[in-house]
């Protein structure tokens, strides 16, 4: 409501291009007074007004709007001084919420980044020299912090007080501020850490560089729509789509990852800063690669000072890089990561019934999970891990493969939160393999009574998986272009054909897609979807070994009879059956994949904090620790994303475009840490299991080797950018 309804009065109330002239200080002034008007300069000073996500969502329209009002400072100073019973203080914010004082903010000498100068205060006098200082033209009074429990107070028409405009990025709004012997006002308040109010200011800073990102990016796609060049709009092109995705991406993960630092700030949760930390240091880097990507697409036409895009461009790149920009954040989460004995990624709160059977699941693989039984398992060659039939019945008895699915199935009718509980906890364990997700879900939404009543149970009690016999020589990704064929002959159909990197080609049943109508327009309008017994003679399987040290098989159907009741779902209705399960199925890929990352992000850590006795702690070197801080940070965008797409399937199915924003994010982020890993630990690191000193028997090298498989398999992640692209944000086809 808030956002909404910022938006409209800013529509109404402020033109943009008063900024390509410099808005003056008089016009400032108009529009701080009627934001007055609409209650928020009063956000931070009493959470039943409004905390930081308030503010936020303010900045960030500020942003969007490109308009300089001088909230910042007001919501700094409604931070540092709530609560405090100094009558300087009540004073100070009485006047500024009834909007009779504009206050400009500069963190003086505790700036992280060392850039806006310093002042000092000798028998209530300040002298020195305040640097980027924002709106203080058009501000009565400046605030200043003097210490963690001290702040001056200076009046801009005072005199000592002088105020003159800088111009950086191209840009007016900041100001150099000198004051020489100027009378200021000492407020006392309870000690608090000007860090954490910088951190709050940091924040506050990204929020609005995501609005002035995010406004520039919205205008970019429309541009794209209606742009035409070599006779068609240029949102058609695919390097122009996969451009504008990969902004999405960003975009949205910087919406997440700030709100959520937010949200905990407001909830007094401890780990805010940590979280803040990772926003700050995420989000400058991924808005300005934005605010490029942007310029990028506009071109020429964008490049011009009278478009509005620029203004975008320069706002985004002075809010990432003050304060200390993303490098200075990366030092809070390396330190909160690594020092004193390190702390492990904080764990989310799924809730209490989340977080009731995240324990629940602990204690059972604790009990059935560990010891010998894990040590034998764990001693095995990679290929040889990938299941394990007697765990998977073990594991069956407790009705946790059908945590999701509904209850008339023998479900548990568990939440998605609930869902990540089980995941999590089974990644962390590092359990085998289990279920058959997708073609379960293939079944309950599309098969018939007596194939739910035969097959679904299997699958629950843990005895019996299906692959999934979709891909071809000529049919990958264009799934519409496969040729195995499948032709009626009385009550049994007949298959021919081949499927290649089948993974999960030992299993009891195939899930396969065949061509029922070789002549249907369009072509996937002629395909339906079989249960296949791989017991079916005709059927010849030849393995071969994966990049990952796993296997798929090239398949061969020759002549294969399947009776007819093993169709799921109508003749040449296979491709809504196959799409509608991945639908349901892909929400929670993305959140497989990070939870993955972020447990052997864990092991790295270990390793990175031992010491060893030829060297010290690969923990003490800042080049280790900056690229462990990026990491994390990305790991946790990846648990905001998964986290969204559990709220949107809470009442329904994940919106395909969402699925795809979390499964390219979080598989592009396991081949990025793979890459990291082995440029920590070095060539060592490289041995691969079974080798003498190979590191945790190769885990790190050979992740990286798996992770090239998240990235193609369920849909490649270019077909996903197409997705992204004509879906989210509805460019053509």
């Amino acid at each position: 409501m808030l956002r909404d309804s910022l938006r409209g009065f800013l529509g109404q109330q402020w033109r943009t291009d008063t900024m390509n002239r410099g808005p003056c200080p008089d016009e400032i002034a108009a529009i701080w007074d009627k934001l007055v008007g609409q209650g928020v300069a009063s956000l931070g000073s009493d959470p039943g007004m409004g905390g930081l996500r308030e503010i936020l969502v303010t900045m960030a329209e500020l942003g969007r709007a490109a308009c300089p009002a001088p909230m910042w400072s007001a919501a700094l100073a409604n931070l540092a001084l709530a609560g405090s019973q100094a009558e300087a203080s009540v004073d100070l914010l009485s006047r500024l919420h009834a909007g009779a004082a504009r206050i400009a903010f500069s963190p003086g000498a505790f700036d992280p980044g060392r850039a806006t100068g310093a002042i000092e205060v000798t028998n209530g006098r300040a002298s020195g020299l305040l640097r980027f200082v924002e709106a203080a033209g058009s501000c009565s009074h400046l605030l200043v912090p003097l210490s963690p429990s001290t702040f001056a107070l200076v009046a801009m028409d005072a005199s000592g007080v002088r105020c003159e405009p800088t111009r950086a990025m191209g840009a007016w709004g900041f100001y150099e501020v000198r004051l020489n012997a100027a009378p200021v006002d000492v407020i006392e308040i309870e000690v608090r850490a000007v860090d954490d109010l910088l951190r709050t200011g940091k924040l506050a800073l990204m929020a609005r560089a995501y609005g002035a990102a995010r406004r520039a990016f919205e205008l970019a796609v429309d541009y794209a729509k209606e742009r035409r060049q070599f006779g068609q709009p240029i949102g058609k092109f695919q390097a122009i789509q996969h451009k504008l995705a990969n902004c999405f991406i960003l975009l949205e993960g910087v919406r997440l990852i700030v709100d959520h630092a937010a949200e905990l700030h407001d909830r007094n949760d401890l780990n805010w800063r940590y979280f803040a930390d990772c926003a700050a240091s995420f989000s400058g880097e991924a808005l300005r690669r934005v605010s490029l990507e942007t310029q990028h697409t506009f071109g020429a036409i964008g490049y011009a000072e009278e478009h509005e895009a620029p203004l975008h461009f320069k706002r985004v790149h002075l809010d990432t890089i003050a304060l200390g920009g993303s490098a200075y954040a990366r030092l809070g989460i390396a330190s909160f990561l690594l020092d004193d004995g390190g702390a492990e990624l904080p764990q989310y709160d799924l809730g209490p019934a989340g977080n009731a059977l995240r324990e629940q699941v602990r204690q059972w693989l604790e009990e059935n999970w560990s010891g010998e039984r894990k040590a034998v398992f764990d001693a095995r060659p990679f290929a040889k891990r990938e299941f394990d039939a007697d765990f998977a019945l073990d594991i069956g008895r407790t009705g946790w493969i059908g945590l999701g699915w509904p209850k008339q199935f023998g479900g548990q009718a568990r939440s998605p939160l609930e869902q990540i509980a089980f995941i999590e906890t089974m990644e962390r364990s590092e359990a085998p393999r289990i279920g058959a997700a997708i073609q379960a879900n293939a079944l309950m939404m599309f098969g018939t009574p007596e194939q739910q009543k035969k097959y679904l149970p299997e699958i629950l009690r843990g005895e019996a998986m299906h692959g999934m016999g979709y891909s071809e020589p000529q049919a990958g990704s264009d799934l519409a272009a496969l040729r195995t064929s499948a032709k009626r002959d009385d009550d049994h159909w007949v298959i021919n054909g081949q499927k290649i990197w089948t993974t999960t080609w030992w299993g009891k049943y195939m899930f396969l897609a065949a061509r029922t109508d070789k002549d249907a327009k369009p072509p996937h309008a002629g395909i339906s979807m079989f249960i296949v017994p791989m017991s079916a003679p005709g059927i010849s399987i030849h393995p071969a070994t994966t990049m990952y040290d796993g296997s798929f098989a090239n398949i061969f159907y020759d002549n294969v009879r399947i009776p007819h009741d093993n169709l799921v779902g109508e003749v040449n209705g296979g491709w809504k059956v196959l799409t509608g399960a991945l639908a349901f199925e892909r929400g929670l890929v993305g959140g497989g994949i990070v939870l993955k990352v972020a447990h052997a992000f864990e092991q790295l850590r270990r390793h990175i904090m031992a010491t060893e006795s030829d060297r010290p702690a690969l923990a003490n070197d800042p080049i280790v620790r900056d690229r462990m801080a990026v990491l994390a940070s990305e790991i946790e965008v990846g648990r905001q994303l998964m986290m969204h797409c559990a709220e949107l399937a809470a009442d329904a199915v994940t919106p395909p475009e969402y699925g795809a924003i979390s499964k390219v994010f979080s598989s592009e982020l396991m081949e990025r840490f793979g890459e990291a890993a082995l440029d920590i630990l070095g060539t060592r690191a490289a041995l691969s299991e079974q080798m003498p000193d190979a590191i945790d028997n190769g885990r790190f090298e050979q992740n990286l080797r798996h992770s090239l498989m998240w990235v193609i398999s369920i849909g490649t992640n270019e077909i996903q950018r197409n997705l992204i692209a004509q879906r989210a944000l509805g460019l053509p086809r």
